[in-house]
């Protein structure tokens, strides 16, 4: 067994009113930053988790998400591949 650090990005899905998103938008469009389209305001998560290897890591980690870490209904997530850590 080894640890890797896994990370996962967690993001309201397309369509979802993301009020938070909303507000920085409009701070950005406030300083001067008129090309801001539109921001979307996540998470980003770093887990250490001990594993076989890298594959079995982001399979254990993909059902965290999906039983506990990210809300199905409205939100995304991502998970970039798990290093050694």
């Amino acid at each position: 067994m080894s640890i890797f650090r896994v990370s996962v990005h967690i993001t309201p899905r397309r369509g979802i009113l993301d009020p938070q998103g909303k507000a920085v938008e409009s701070a950005l469009h406030s300083l001067g930053f008129e090309g801001v389209m539109s921001v979307h305001v996540g998470r980003h998560l770093t887990i250490d988790t001990e594993s076989e290897n890298a594959d079995a890591a982001v399979t254990s980690v993909t059902a965290m998400c999906e039983r506990l870490l990210a809300n199905p209904v409205t939100e995304d997530f991502e998970i970039e591949s798990a290093t050694p850590a």
